[in-house]
């Protein structure tokens, strides 16, 4: 059996919303997801750790605030020093997704630090591994519409609620992301 832990924080709901579609998408008769919510405290305890760091892959997600992660997930990937030096994350899988009000937002800088902290752990990073839906027809409702390619960027306007966004597209960009990490997981450790 594949392991996958999804580590995330969601400050409203809306990034939960992106994890429980990321674990859709990775749970399957060889796939085990499972979901790690990083506290309000910005912590997750010792159990879960050593439960992560068991697992085949792990997925990041947070919301980014003033471009970057929340400092709820910075404190928590700040304590995983010690994995750090122990290289306990070494040659897993990692892959991530973020959300925020704006179109843009500035995802793409908070995308860039997952990838970088996974790197730091020595992970191998899979991206979304989807074309933009760029034309003229597309919007909101369509898969990867903010064309993200190093990871999922969910959109969630600032009045709207968890039950109102992230949009569709998001939704399913997020299946599409926990599918191909489980996918590319079991190659790896056939």
């Amino acid at each position: 059996m594949t392991t996958v832990a999804i580590v995330y924080y969601s400050g409203y709901g809306h990034t939960k919303k992106l994890a429980e579609a990321v674990q859709l998408g990775a749970n399957d008769a060889e796939t085990k997801a499972t979901l790690y919510a990083i506290s309000q405290e910005g912590e997750l305890n010792e159990s879960e750790l050593t439960e992560i760091s068991k697992a085949d892959a792990i997925i990041y997600g947070t919301p980014t605030y003033m471009a970057g992660p929340a400092w709820q997930f910075k404190k928590f990937a700040d304590a995983t020093s010690k994995i750090w030096f122990m290289s306990q994350w070494k040659d897993k899988v990692a892959a991530g997704f973020t959300n925020s009000a704006s179109t843009n937002g500035d995802k793409g800088q908070t995308l860039n630090y997952l990838f970088t902290f996974a790197q730091q752990h020595g992970q191998i990073w899979v991206g979304l591994g989807l074309l933009p839906s760029n034309t003229k027809a597309h919007s909101s409702k369509d898969i990867n519409w903010s064309g993200g390619s190093i990871g999922v960027m969910g959109i969630s306007p600032s009045d709207a609620s968890p039950e109102e966004a992230p949009h569709n597209g998001d939704i399913e960009a997020a299946k599409a992301l926990g599918k191909r990490v489980a996918e590319i997981t079991k190659k790896l450790h056939v």
